[in-house]
Formats: structure tokens, C-alpha cells, sequence
């Protein structure tokens, strides 16, 4: 029964995340045609129905599949093949620790709704994200292709650079809530500040929140962080990609969204939390109270959990779509120059709060 449990898990996550990956790239292009006061996305069809170009990523997955797999002849054939596998493959997995709710109880035990909840949870993603560079570097290198190493190259000292100001950015978080489990942090998010305001991570730690937030968008590698492609000068690491290798590193990217957006909604929004929300249903600061029955209450819990996941990948889209891209000494001073200082000055400010508090 535990394996099989634990098999609906992994197949509910990587469902959820290759839906929202293809959604996305329908969005993407919808959301930038209206911002741009244009169309967009109204050519595949079926039959003369459109649908407002959701049969776009239907389309894409049919070219992606019948396009030529391409390896130039001075590639690595093996290193050029495993590449876009390690970039996939390490954005699904770092999604596997996070919880999309709270426990339930069914067939007479606790079940807790993501795929593995790891003492260390916290850690684990940052050790997957940071495998991905190995993707990246190994395309661009695997390629014999000048400009996809530049691409690489690009992206390897991106990475390094924003993934010091990312990790500090939730050791404050984690002084505050005292635990390293994504789940123990969303369950620590369900109390009230001074009475009244939903403990959330955004209220302890603003600071944190707009550190992470930049270095995730970094991550993503999406402008105006998005150096290591360059489309308009080097096109970037996947320059020698064709077909459905290409398509996993472009699914891949979007992934990358979905496990960030999730990361900061449950480290910073409460996850699952509905401010006011308990096991027996709302309780007001004020006294009121409106009772729910339990699974009114779980599905309330999810659907919150999903809404915010939507609501910062829709945001990410929005950012990409509105910032020009900096330059690469602009990239490398906003890194190590702003937000590595403003990220331990922020674990020093928090651990005097703390300090001061327990006095």
C-alpha cells in the first residue's frame, strides 16, 4: 500500500507540473500578445475551432516529435544526449518535497500530500536546482559550438552567482520558523501575528521574500536574467538543440517556473494556509465564525495552494515580459554587490530581532 501511495504521489506531481508546463507556453505567448496590444496565438486549429490558441502547445508537441534530432559532428554525442535529461529531470524532482496540502487521513494512516517530506526539505531543492548548471554547461560544452558555451559559460557563473544570495535569503526564514521541512514550515504559517495578521513568511521576512524572488527569476533564466540565452546574440546553449531534446529544455524552463512559484508560496504565502482557516472551518480575529465540514475545508486548502502557484507563475510571465535584460556587468553587480550584502545584513537583523524578542 506505501508504494503504491507513494507511486500516485510522484504521478499526481509530474502530472501537475508537465499540465502546467504546457499551459505555460500557451500563456506565455497569450500574456505577451496582450501586453503588446496584438493577438497572438490564433493559428493552430481544428476543424476552424481555435480556442483562443490553446491547440498551440498541441501543435508545438507534434513538430518537437517529428523534427529532425540534429548532433553536430563535432559534438559529444553522449554528453549532448544527456543533457537535456539532467535539466528535466532535475526541475521535476526538486518539486517532490513540497506540499500542495495538509495531511489527510485514508485507509488508516496519515498521508501527506507531496511525494517526500525530508527533515532537510529545504536543502534538497537547493541541492537539485543547483544540479541543473550541470545541464547547462554539459549542452553548451557537448555541443562543439562556440556560442553555446558562451551560452553555458554564462549560465554556470549566473548560477553560482544568485544561488549564494537565494540560500542566504531563507536562513532568516528558517530562524524565524525554526525548521528545515517545507511542510513544518507551512504548518508554522497557520498562526496569527499580534492576533490579527496571517504569520506568513512575507510579513517576517520582506526583505528575504524580494532576495528570493530576484534570485529565482535568475534561476528560471528568464529576462531580464536571461544572459545564458541571449536569443537576440549567442541564442545560447541549446543553439545545437532540435526536436524533443530541445523541447525538454524548453519544458524544462517552464517547470522551473512551477517549482519556484511553489517554493515561494509555501515559504513566504502560507503553502496551503487560508488566513483565518482551521480544521473546523473559518475563526475570525473578531470572534466569528463560519463552521465548514472537513472536506470543504482540504479543498479550500489546495485550491489556495494552486492559486498562488498560478498567481507567481502568471507574475514571473509578467516580469519577463516587462524588464528589459541587463547587462552582464550589471547581472554580476546586482548579484554580489546588492543582494549577497543586503542578504547577510538581513540574517543579522533577524537574528538581533530574535535575540531581543527572547529577552
Amino acid at each position: 500500500m506505501t508504494v503504491l501511495i507513494l507511486l500516485a504521489k510522484i504521478f499526481i506531481m509530474i502530472g501537475f507540473l508537465m499540465t502546467m508546463a504546457v499551459l505555460l507556453t500557451w500563456v506565455e505567448r497569450k500574456q505577451s500578445a496582450l501586453m503588446q496590444d496584438r493577438i497572438g496565438a490564433n493559428r493552430a486549429d481544428i476543424f476552424g475551432f481555435r480556442m483562443l490558441g490553446l491547440f498551440h502547445p498541441l501543435a508545438d508537441a507534434i513538430k518537437l516529435l517529428t523534427k529532425e534530432d540534429f548532433i553536430p559532428p563535432s559534438g559529444d554525442r553522449f554528453l549532448h544526449t544527456l543533457a537535456p535529461w539532467i535539466a528535466f529531470t532535475t526541475a521535476l524532482a526538486a518539486f517532490a518535497v513540497i506540499p500542495f496540502g495538509p495531511p489527510v487521513h485514508l485507509f488508516g494512516r496519515e498521508i501527506t500530500l507531496q511525494v517526500a517530506d525530508p527533515p532537510i526539505g529545504i536543502l534538497f531543492v537547493f541541492v537539485i536546482t543547483g544540479l541543473s548548471i550541470y545541464g547547462v554547461v554539459l549542452a553548451g560544452w557537448a555541443s562543439g559550438n562556440r556560442y553555446g558555451l558562451l551560452g553555458a559559460l554564462r549560465g554556470a557563473a549566473q548560477t553560482i552567482s544568485y544561488e549564494v544570495s537565494m540560500g542566504l535569503s531563507v536562513i532568516g526564514l528558517l530562524m524565524v520558523f525554526g525548521s528545515l521541512s517545507p511542510a513544518a514550515i507551512s504548518e508554522a504559517q497557520g498562526g496569527l501575528l499580534f492576533g490579527v495578521f496571517p504569520r506568513w513568511g512575507i510579513l517576517v521576512q520582506p526583505i528575504g521574500f524580494l532576495i528570493f524572488f530576484t534570485a529565482a527569476i535568475a534561476e528560471t533564466k528568464r529576462i531580464p536574467f536571461d544572459l545564458p540565452e541571449g536569443e537576440s546574440e549567442i541564442i545560447g546553449f541549446f543553439v545545437e538543440y532540435s526536436g524533443m531534446k530541445f523541447g525538454m529544455m524548453w519544458l524544462g524552463e517552464f517547470v522551473e517556473i512551477v517549482v519556484m512559484s511553489g517554493l515561494i508560496a509555501v515559504l513566504f504565502f502560507g503553502g496551503w494556509q487560508v488566513p483565518y482557516l482551521t480544521p473546523a472551518g473559518f475563526l475570525f480575529p473578531g470572534g466569528g465564525s463560519i463552521a465548514l465540514p472537513e472536506g470543504i475545508v482540504l479543498g479550500l486548502q489546495i485550491g489556495a495552494f494552486l492559486g498562488k502557484v498560478v498567481f507567481f507563475c502568471w507574475f514571473q510571465m509578467l516580469v519577463r515580459w516587462t524588464l528589459p535584460r541587463f547587462r552582464y556587468d550589471q547581472l554580476m553587480r546586482l548579484g554580489w554587490k546588492v543582494l549577497l550584502p543586503l542578504s547577510l545584513l538581513n540574517i543579522l537583523v533577524t537574528g538581533m530581532v530574535l535575540l531581543t524578542w527572547g529577552a
